[in-house]
């Protein structure tokens, strides 16, 4: 009897070891899913900090400067960084050869940047979601018409196609956002597409047609979900391009007009006094690199932040 009354509770306690292992092994990985999940968090804040400053200088900069950018002072022309002017004030980025402050026009070309990159993403996407989703959904000769439209396009270079459509609409602010919605639409359009082919292949996709869902809510509370993290990845790296794209059209005279100064433009107007005046060319193009570098990190942080993997984390 004292054998088989120990033998239940030896033979006990390894299963209460074995059923709390499981529990036990998965805690560390939780906990390490959960670090991860923190870490990639915060470096997606620290990687917004610099646009939220950018955003900050354009939309507030401008307003507190006490020069506006295109007016001429020529006592004032050729300054050099920091320099005093005669009414006292400083010229913290200097002067330009016609004596306009260099950072009211940085400024200024830093609001027209996020006006130029915030809507052409915001037109281009419009487009190409409507055009990519369409022609995955339905396919057929209207998917073939869509992409081939798309093909040839892309076998152009985007900033040809750009120069070539600037140059017949004319120097705006208003036409820069046309030119360079026509050239970006395709890239949303393609990615659109794809995740539509998918999405409607699903299992809750193929249900709701089953229960009799019109194609309207089919793609509207399905499909175009699926869609928002992958455009909000591509768009970002977008915003980037196209600011340089905007500044090389600027560069070349077919941007924005000399009463609205760009980045481009700015660093178009120094590039006569490259050897006695390097700021006029230097300053904007320092801003330029320094915003494109800080939209391609967030980009970065912002499609690890909405990878599947991390989907459980974050």
């Amino acid at each position: 009897m004292s054998t088989g009354l120990r033998s239940p509770s030896h033979g006990g306690a390894p299963a209460a070891v074995s059923a709390q292992s499981p529990a036990a092994a998965a805690l560390p990985a939780s906990s390490a899913r959960s670090e991860r999940g923190r870490r990639q968090q915060l470096r997606l804040v620290l990687s917004a900090i610099p646009l939220g400053l950018f955003i900050l200088f354009a939309a507030v900069g401008p307003l507190l400067m006490p020069y506006d950018p295109v007016t001429v002072r020529t006592g004032e022309r050729l300054k050099p960084p920091g320099e005093q002017t005669r009414d006292g004030a400083r010229a913290w980025l200097g002067t330009d050869q016609v004596g306009r402050d260099l950072l009211a026009q940085v400024l200024q070309g830093a609001r027209i940047s996020l006006l130029v990159g915030i809507s052409t993403v915001a037109i281009a996407g419009l487009l190409g979601i409507a055009a990519g989703i369409i022609a995955g959904y339905y396919g057929g000769l209207l998917d073939g018409f869509l992409m081939r439209l798309a093909d040839v396009q892309l076998g152009f270079p985007s900033i040809l196609l750009a120069i070539l459509i600037a140059a017949v609409l004319g120097p705006s602010v208003t036409n820069v956002i046309i030119t360079l919605s026509l050239t970006r639409w395709v890239t949303y359009a393609r990615v659109a597409r794809a995740s539509t082919l998918v999405a409607k292949e699903r299992d809750f996709v193929t249900a709701a047609r089953a229960l009799g869902a019109r194609d309207g809510r089919l793609l509207g509370r399905h499909i175009l979900p699926s869609i928002i993290a992958p455009w909000a990845v591509i768009a970002t790296v977008e915003v980037g391009l196209v600011i340089i794209a905007e500044a090389s059209l600027s560069f070349l005279g077919l941007g924005t007009p000399p009463d609205q100064p760009s980045w481009g433009l700015i660093v178009a107007n120094g590039r006569a006094y490259l050897n006695t005046a390097w700021w006029i060319s230097t300053m904007p193009g320092l801003a330029l690199s320094l915003v494109v570098i800080s939209v391609g990190i967030f980009g970065d942080r912002l499609r690890d932040y909405l990878d599947p993997r991390f989907a459980g984390t974050v």
